[in-house]
């Protein structure tokens, strides 16, 4: 009897040892940035609020959803990003904006109080990471003024990272959300100078 009980609990001992070193990984936490410099100017009283952005299922979760054959993907538990990547997006998104119109006027959604010149809507139809290789963002986008013309387009960035680690990733990542941007200021400072040079360019007309 005692030698049952010995035996089980050096079992039930190894169980907690082995529980304990699958416990002792700890995944590691990655972000998006603001990697923007300084292009062009705008008035400083131009507000851009962006809009909750969308992200593909596959991709939208914790972990790092990373490209290991053509038609396979691995989902990395121990790297993963900070905070839901739709959010993340939208956060470097109207930082990179509030550099590049040179305003601080820039803000996401939802914000109460908050009268914007422009609203930014994107839609990310693929984020893609291969470690060592590549990561690619293809997004469409809709900048709206206040009187309700728009301007959209489509942006597809690939950046290779720096290193084939996570960390390398996040990096290149960031840097094709500086790319998509940079095609939305663009945009916002097109419509500007047009109604600017026009005072009646994308007013509503009466009824």
């Amino acid at each position: 009897m005692m030698s049952g009980l010995t035996t089980c609990h050096l079992v039930t001992a190894l169980v907690a040892i082995g529980l304990s070193g699958c416990g002792s990984t700890q995944p590691h936490f990655y972000r998006l940035t603001s990697s923007a410099t300084p292009d062009g100017a705008l008035s400083t009283t131009t507000a851009v609020i962006v809009e909750p952005v969308s992200v593909p299922a596959s991709v939208d979760q914790p972990q790092f959803v990373v490209q290991v054959a053509p038609n396979r993907v691995d989902v990395d538990e121990f790297n993963r990003w900070d905070a839901p990547l739709g959010d993340s997006i939208a956060r470097a998104v109207a930082g990179n904006l509030s550099v590049l119109l040179a305003s601080p006027n820039v803000a996401t959604a939802p914000l109460a109080n908050f009268n914007p010149t422009y609203t930014v809507t994107i839609n990310v139809q693929r984020f893609e990471s291969v470690e060592g290789q590549e990561a690619l963002v293809d997004a469409v986008w809709v900048v709206r003024n206040a009187a309700g013309s728009t301007r959209s387009g489509r942006t597809l960035a690939r950046e290779a990272p720096q290193g084939d680690n996570f960390e390398a990733l996040a990096v290149a990542h960031s840097h094709a959300i500086t790319k998509l941007s940079e095609d939305i200021a663009a945009a916002i400072r097109a419509d500007s100078a047009a109604s600017t040079h026009n005072p009646y360019f994308g007013k509503k007309t009466p009824a």
